[in-house]
């Protein structure tokens, strides 16, 4: 049957009749990208993203001055130090080492910076020695771990204590003050227009070069296989004593930079500058996603957690927090930064059951030329 314009009559829906198929969807990429977005927030990274965000929030709301313009200043000039140090540190620990003398190498750079100034050494060629000082501490560190086979936590605890005290020799109880202000100005000074220090450029760039080395050249796939499997990575043909050793080169030269800074920026070279500061370094890096035993971790976690550390800090600076309290908050996180990463690999284990998908990491192929995930 049809009506005058040749069409069948419209018939009204059954129950019992079949339902039509059902067109796919034009919104199917969201769909997808929303799904790419769950995964990343899945990841540690993403954690730490959502954590990041949530304590602004609630520090904004909850501490008075917490989101005036200034404070965003001082919290991303106050954790400066801590990220040029936390950005070497993460190549170590991924290669499965550490370095516990970072804060003790600042200290001894300090203490050099002072003496040669009132030697009567112009800045500009006191700050190249100080540079070659963090990297004969870090060559030292790295020849007692690779040449010898010594355990790079005992090397660290030994050389933190040898070159604080190398500082105290140097220098003394003597606070250097009086340095050029073209200097100190910049490492005070901010961008104009906005709420960034200048010193935040120099951890912007360097964050970008080593992010380079890291996780898009052969020298990175080569740290996370030794990281991940060292004597695979031997056997593969990757220089393991090698890379080792300009790691922890490069964490002394990082380190002195990081004093050169904290010099500045204070305009006080003191032999006591930095003391303690190792474990708030280690604290980031781990709270970013690195993990202790080697193998995992990208460097913007790593950065995020350095933001995260320092805005909690601050939040309890301003909240009128002791000391004793702040180290207690450090601790905390340091355990948490450890513990965590660990459990949720474990949930995710159970969750996949036995023979199910595990968040172990891919299998790496090493070459001669580098290595690859497959």
């Amino acid at each position: 049957m049809q009506t005058r314009s040749g069409h069948p009559p419209h018939r009204p829906h059954s129950p019992h009749s079949p339902r039509p198929a059902r067109t796919a969807r034009p919104t199917r990429p969201a769909y997808a990208a929303l799904a790419g977005l769950r995964g990343r927030l899945a990841t540690w990274e993403g954690t730490i993203v959502v954590l990041l965000v949530a304590s602004w929030a609630v520090a904004s709301v909850s501490v008075d001055g917490f989101a005036d313009t200034s404070n965003l200043w001082f919290i991303l000039i106050d954790v400066t130090e801590i990220a040029i140090m936390a950005i070497t540190l993460t190549l170590v620990v991924i290669a499965a080492e550490i370095d516990l003398s970072i804060a003790s190498t600042l200290g001894l750079s300090c203490a050099v910076i002072g003496y040669l100034w009132n030697a009567g050494w112009p800045i500009e060629q006191i700050f190249p020695v100080a540079l070659c000082v963090g990297a004969v501490c870090g060559a030292l560190n790295g020849v007692l771990v690779t040449r010898l086979g010594l355990p790079s936590l005992a090397v660290t605890i030994g050389t933190l204590a040898l070159y604080r005290g190398l500082a105290y020799v140097i220098l003394g109880d003597t606070a250097v003050a009086d340095f050029p202000p073209r200097y100190t100005d910049w490492a005070t000074g901010r961008i104009p227009g906005t709420p960034i220090p200048y010193p935040i450029v120099l951890v912007a760039a360097l964050a970008v070069i080593v992010g380079v080395l890291l996780h898009a050249s052969p020298l990175g796939r080569a740290t996370y296989a030794l990281g991940y499997n060292e004597e695979a990575a031997r056997f593969a043909g990757v220089r393991v004593k090698r890379i080792k050793f300009w790691l922890f080169v490069a964490s002394g030269v990082f380190a002195s930079l990081a004093g050169i800074v904290y010099t500045l920026r204070f305009s006080s070279a003191r032999a006591d500058n930095g003391a303690g500061l190792e474990l708030a370094v280690v604290a980031a890096v781990l709270l970013g996603g690195v993990s202790i035993f080697g193998g995992r971790g990208t460097l913007p976690g790593v950065l995020a957690g350095v933001l995260l550390f320092g805005i909690l800090r601050n939040a309890l600076i301003l909240a009128d927090v002791s000391n004793e309290v702040l180290n207690f908050v450090t601790g905390v996180l340091l355990i948490t930064s450890v513990l965590a990463p660990n459990l949720v690999g474990f949930i995710r284990r159970a969750r996949a059951g036995p023979g199910g998908a595990t968040s172990t990491p891919p299998p790496t192929t090493i070459t001669k030329e580098g290595t690859s995930v497959s």
